[in-house]
């Protein structure tokens, strides 16, 4: 969830190992409470992700990602975000969202 706003839609799923230090993602769970924007800023054309209702910048979405599961990376910066461990999501009010999250090996 956003640490900033409390918004708990702007988890992502589908965690990959991307080399870069940051969390990469494959995909939001709920993409309509995520915002893209274009970021010409540092010399180069990127999308930022912010959460959409918080409007807190979380990180950027790259197209280098695992073609087999869309071709999005979605790299987030881990201290924009609250990370609630899966067996704990059911207590914190997340349990509608336990089917769109894999275990992490």
């Amino acid at each position: 969830m956003d640490i900033v706003s409390g918004e708990t839609a702007v988890r992502l799923v589908g965690q990959i190992d991307s080399g870069c230090g940051w969390p990469s993602f494959t995909k939001p769970i709920a993409s309509a409470n995520v915002s893209e924007l274009q970021d010409a800023s540092l010399g180069m054309i990127r999308t930022e992700v912010r959460s959409a209702h918080g409007d807190s910048h979380l990180g950027h979405v790259f197209d280098d990602g695992p073609e087999d599961r869309g071709g999005l990376r979605y790299c987030i910066n881990s201290a924009s975000l609250r990370f609630i461990p899966r067996e704990e999501m059911q207590a914190q009010g997340y349990g509608e969202y336990l089917d769109q999250v894999e275990d992490i090996p």
